[in-house]
């Protein structure tokens, strides 16, 4: 319980010490404009401890930060004790916990999958057999547990105001069997269906472009309601990684700049996705 209680609190010290850091500010500055000590800034700035959102929203006009930017921080000063609709499953893992949090105030998701199809469009089926591939066994009700949470992640996208989804797959997410034949079919019909939606934009990124500027692995970059509130979500398999600095962000949006130039676009993607559908 105490890492749900402190994920919004982590992600508001986060972008607190970035607003400062920007500035160029010591943590004596900042307190002295605002009237708090040099230990209360930098209580701030970690994840320990209440906060009081009149301060941190002074603190945001003294860094100068957007109006947005500024709502935004202090939306998460405000809701540092909340807990979102993730907090009945027990047991997450503390970065899959911040993950949805991020999520869930996210205004857009930029998704490369070099392996499986992103879990915000993965059918049920197609999840459930990702889980089963997993090396580490685990009980039927665990794996289902897991599903769930999956399927509950993508009523982000039926809200009336949605995140902007835009994916890129690699060729190889829509040729690997995960499940079976009819499990495939069925997920990529759902790819098919979600590249009309209005808030979705997925494209196809074919082996004929050859080596890319992903070669990293998969990764994913949650926006902000400004560029200095993203933050990049990269899984690693044994573990997740999130990044927040500045030369790390422009990194990734520079790599996935490069991927959206190589990958098809989204009528030819549907048109590969058809023609993979039809050889299963």
């Amino acid at each position: 319980m105490p890492a749900r209680a402190t994920t919004r609190r982590r992600q508001l010290g986060a972008m607190m010490r970035k607003l400062r850091a920007r500035k160029g500010m010591t943590l004596e500055e900042a307190g002295q404009l605002v009237g708090v000590s040099k230990a209360t800034v930098s209580r701030y700035e970690t994840q320990e401890g209440p906060v009081k959102w009149p301060i941190v929203d002074a603190l945001c006009r003294e860094y100068g930060a957007s109006e947005a930017e500024r709502k935004a921080v202090v939306g998460l000063a405000k809701g540092a004790k909340q807990q979102g609709w993730w907090s009945s499953f027990d047991g997450l893992q503390e970065t899959m916990d911040l993950l949805l949090t991020l999520e869930d105030e996210a205004v857009r998701e930029d998704h490369f999958a070099c392996l499986y199809v992103p879990g915000l469009l993965q059918t049920r089926r197609y999840a459930e057999a990702v889980q089963h591939a997993s090396e580490m066994r685990l009980p039927p009700g665990e794996v289902e547990r897991l599903v769930d949470l999956r399927m509950k992640r993508q009523e982000i996208l039926n809200r009336s105001n949605p995140p902007h989804l835009w994916a890129i797959l690699d060729e190889s997410v829509i040729r690997r069997v995960v499940g079976s034949h009819d499990v495939m079919r069925e997920q990529l019909d759902r790819l098919l269906r979600s590249n009309e939606s209005p808030n979705i934009t997925l494209q196809v990124l074919p082996f004929a472009k050859g080596a890319h500027s992903a070669a990293m692995g998969s990764f994913v970059i949650l926006g902000g309601a400004e560029p200095s509130l993203d933050v990049v979500y990269v899984d690693i398999h044994v573990d997740s990684i999130l990044m927040e600095k500045d030369e790390e962000l422009e990194r990734y949006r520079l790599s996935f700049d490069y991927l959206r130039a190589q990958a098809l676009d989204m009528a030819s993607s549907s048109t590969l996705i058809k023609r993979v559908r039809e050889e299963f």
